[in-house]
């Protein structure tokens, strides 16, 4: 009985550090970084980074300057944020390349 018990506690202990030992899921994205896109659609077109946005997108018309209000984090000189497909798109100004996307559900963000 005692050899059995034993026996039963060595399995339990092993079962235990094989899940202990499990790789573990990575960690996901927190704070404005969790909205982030590589590649989004407007227009009925896919872009991602590095794309260039349509020139629309690079009128005044567009331009979002209370970025603020969206969690937006500040545009670096000679960039600009706008609206593209439900998708908020860093745009550099001179022209017109794609730098950085963030789902529109950023604007809930607290």
């Amino acid at each position: 009985m005692a050899k059995s018990k034993l026996l039963l506690l060595g399995v339990l202990m092993s079962l235990a550090g094989a899940v202990y030992a499990a790789p573990q899921p990575a960690a996901a994205p927190s704070g404005i970084q969790a909205y982030e896109e590589q590649e989004f659609i407007a227009d009925f077109t896919k872009f991602k980074i590095g794309d260039t946005a349509p020139a629309m997108y690079q009128t005044p018309e567009y331009i979002i300057k209370q970025f603020q209000l969206r969690n937006l984090p500040a545009p670096d000189a000679g960039t600009h944020w706008t609206y593209m497909g439900e998708n908020y798109v860093l745009i550099n100004d001179t022209d017109g390349k794609i730098l950085k996307a963030y789902n529109g559900d950023i604007f809930y963000h607290r």
